[in-house]
């Protein structure tokens, strides 16, 4: 990972993301949905807690990230956060499927920051190509409130410590 270009206190890149919004149909496995974008100017005015990860159903993500997450969402609503997303270079379909088998529903978004450009721009992508992934999203956390950074934990490599659930419920 490269060192965060952003810092607390700034405001977010305008970014567009895809995702495909739960519906009950989506319980069904066999349904995909359809893609829709979301505009990081949608956050304007709202306090947002943004989840980044290498990879869906990669096990640190899929096992230790963002299950607690999900675990906490309560906690994390009651400190006033309007929006919880998760966000990794993964397609819309493969984030909706992780999203689905995580059991999401429409709790937390499943975003893609497409090549990890949105990432990029704030210093928080990695290139993963020695293990055939190609450029991903870092693993990292962040605490957005009104398009201002409140929060950014980075993890430098391996582990899950500052952009865990239990860090970022601290920050709130």
């Amino acid at each position: 990972m490269s060192t965060p270009t952003i810092k607390v206190g700034d405001t977010i890149p305008q970014g567009t993301f895809s995702y495909v919004p739960y519906t009950d149909e989506l319980d069904d496995p066999l349904k995909c949905g359809s893609p829709v974008k979301l505009n990081t100017d949608e956050w304007k005015g709202k306090k947002v807690v943004l989840l980044s990860v290498p990879g869906a159903f990669t096990p640190g993500c899929h096992i230790h990230h963002l299950p607690p997450f999900l675990a906490k969402y309560d906690e994390l609503k009651a400190k006033g956060v309007d929006v919880i997303a998760v966000v990794a270079a993964n397609d819309a379909f493969v984030m909706s499927g992780w999203g689905r088998a995580e059991g999401l529903k429409d709790k937390i978004l499943a975003l893609t920051d497409p090549n990890a450009t949105w990432s990029a721009s704030m210093g928080l992508s990695v290139d993963l190509s020695h293990v055939g992934f190609g450029t991903r999203t870092s693993r990292y956390a962040m605490i957005i409130n009104d398009l201002k950074v409140e929060y950014i934990g980075a993890e430098p490599a391996g582990g899950i410590t500052v952009s865990g659930a239990d860090a970022v419920l601290e920050k709130l």
